[in-house]
């Protein structure tokens, strides 16, 4: 049938669905359209033509309609009015909601080093996804195999390194490092500067440390920070510090099942926890016509939000004693599965409200969607706040009363659960805050502390570059191995802190540790430096036949504190700018 225009509208159902008969003119026959078929034309309206059976409450298509163009979310008219007219389910669900669970990848900067290699060795043993970002793809694959998953960039070129890079990536092991060598030269596999014994005039080669240690460490933290998150979280709505994250919030009431509840939402700049603004969910909520929900819901973000690296939603609020849900999609579509919440509230306190993404259920039109795909937190389109009657599967809400309500919201952010382990792992060096500490005896120092101003202030710009670390709010752990050698891992060790010790120790013991330490609190947001007990003039060898058991790095791990850097030496003598 052609439709080409629509004479009249009615409401002709008194039921929790407005049932729609639309008089459309064609070429061909006059026809009524049923129910579950739309006028593709915008039909001639007058306020007579929308009524509501005797003693219940008009339906107010006008709000309906504003409702629809402020999403933007008109949908194609048959799936619309199939969705608009099917009545909540009174099934119930007999199976468990599946379990969401999600993954990630290991990178590893500067894979083809002396410790990045034996990184990537040791993720791999364990069967952990790696990806690899280096300068040079050939000598990579040929190290690592073709199937290795590489990505070419430099850290000390910003352009470089696209945010497409770090898709999938949870955490970092940094094992980049500016390139000193012997200035009489080396063989081609760095041998002499390998050993790590034997001393070599040293001499930069290549970049600056400026260039690696500084900028580089900047570049890559605005790199992955997106991917591996913060500690303190991402907020996508509210207060944080003296700025407001706002979002574009529309009431999605049950008007778009013919009831009459109304809501709204405001921002009040002085309905904050502490006087400062808060957005504020408030309405009045009606079982008329077999309604009974209201819900404030946010457009889709021009941009999804990746909160991979993160586990759940926090929200901030002043409870009224009900119980709302959160529900979050992650598809544009109008009409779909969306990822829901319910959570209770104490009447007239502020508190804070945590909601697991592995608590999320898969919703649609409060019926639990057995077969839908698990949450997906790289790709959230969207959010919406609701109080309703119903809650799943034909239960109903049992904090549920009619008439107005008011939910102050100040804050919506997504949260690391604690306790929190290290997202981002950086191999530095011991040594770093020696060059100017005073009262320091040089003679008795590491080469790079003595000749750190020939080196062009190899260990400042390290120093430096820790500081950008710390400071990024990534969950960090910094190592600080002794000097580097080719011996391999198993010997006794020592973990100290603020920066005092020298010694030298494994490179493949360094990577262990490394890999150890993204899977423990203790280590999270610590620096500390790392040595054997075996004195340079000996050598240490192990039996291949019987090498000696990994060590449990934890039990070194719960020693270290926070805060403690070897800086606080340096209070009274800073390092200087160069």
């Amino acid at each position: 049938m052609e439709i080409t225009s629509c004479s009249s509208f009615k409401l002709l159902s008194s039921s929790s669905v407005p049932v729609f008969n639309f008089q459309c003119n064609s070429s061909s026959a006059r026809k009524e359209v049923s129910r579950r078929t739309l006028c593709t034309a915008v039909p001639s309206l007058s306020l007579g033509q929308i009524y509501a059976a005797t003693g219940n409450p008009s339906w107010d298509f006008g709000r309906f309609v504003r409702t629809l163009f402020f999403f933007d979310a008109v949908p194609s008219p048959m799936k619309f009015i199939e969705s608009l007219v099917e009545k909540l389910s009174d099934q119930s669900s007999s199976e468990p909601t599946r379990k969401m669970e999600s993954s990630g990848i290991v990178l590893v900067v500067g894979a083809t080093g002396g410790v990045g290699r034996r990184v990537v060795d040791v993720l791999q043993s364990k069967g952990l996804p790696v990806r690899v970002l280096v300068r040079n793809e050939g000598k990579a694959r040929q190290m690592f195999g073709p199937d290795i998953d590489l990505v070419v960039g430099d850290i000390t070129k910003e352009s470089t390194l696209p945010l497409e890079y770090f898709k999938g990536v949870k955490k970092v092991i940094n094992a980049a490092s500016v390139i000193v060598g012997p200035k009489e030269g080396d063989t081609p596999d760095r041998a002499k500067y390998s050993q790590g014994i034997k001393f070599f005039e040293p001499e930069i080669k290549g970049d600056s440390p400026e260039m690696v240690e500084y900028i580089g460490m900047q570049n890559l933290i605005n790199a992955v920070k997106g991917s591996v998150g913060l500690k303190e979280g991402k907020l996508l709505f509210g207060v944080e510090g003296n700025s407001f994250r706002d979002l574009p919030w529309g009431a999605l009431d049950d008007v778009v099942m013919g009831g009459v509840s109304q809501s709204t939402f405001v921002i009040d700049p002085k309905g904050g926890e502490t006087g400062g603004a808060a957005g504020i969910f408030r309405g009045n909520v009606s079982t008329a016509n077999n309604g009974g929900f209201t819900s404030v819901r946010t457009k889709n973000f021009a941009v999804p939000e990746d909160l991979s690296a993160y586990d759940g939603f926090e929200l901030r609020l002043k409870g009224d004693g009900r119980r709302y849900k959160l529900i979050v999609r992650t598809s544009s579509d109008w009409d779909t599965v969306g990822y829901t919440a319910s959570f209770d509230t104490t009447e007239g306190q502020w508190q804070s409200i945590k909601l697991p993404f592995s608590s999320l259920r898969p919703v649609l039109r409060a019926r639990t969607v057995l077969d839908a795909p698990p949450f997906d937190a790289h790709n959230i389109s969207s959010l919406q706040v609701m109080f309703s009657k119903f809650e799943y599967d034909g239960k109903l809400n049992p904090t549920f009363v009619e008439g107005p309500f008011q939910l102050p919201l100040s804050t919506v952010r997504a949260y690391m659960q604690e306790p929190i382990t290290p997202r981002f792992v950086h191999v530095g060096s011991a040594g770093v805050t020696r060059p100017d500490r005073p009262g320091l005896d040089l003679s008795k120092q590491p080469p790079a502390v003595r000749l750190n101003k020939e080196l062009d202030f190899i260990l400042t710009y390290k120093l430096k570059g820790e500081d950008l670390l710390r400071d990024s709010g990534v969950p960090y752990t910094i190592i600080r191995p002794c000097a580097l050698t080719e011996e391999p891992a198993g010997a006794d060790l020592i973990f100290d802190q603020g920066d005092n010790i020298t010694g030298k120790i494994s490179r493949e013991e360094v990577a262990r540790i490394c890999v150890a330490s993204l899977a423990s609190s203790h280590a999270f947001d610590k620096t500390f430096e790392v040595k054997s007990v075996i004195p340079f003039s000996e050598p240490f060898t192990v039996d291949p036949n019987n090498p000696p058991p990994e060590k449990d790095y934890e039990v070194f791990f719960k020693t270290l504190k926070e805060g403690i850097t070897g800086k606080e030496l340096l209070e009274q003598n800073p390092v200087p700018t160069v």
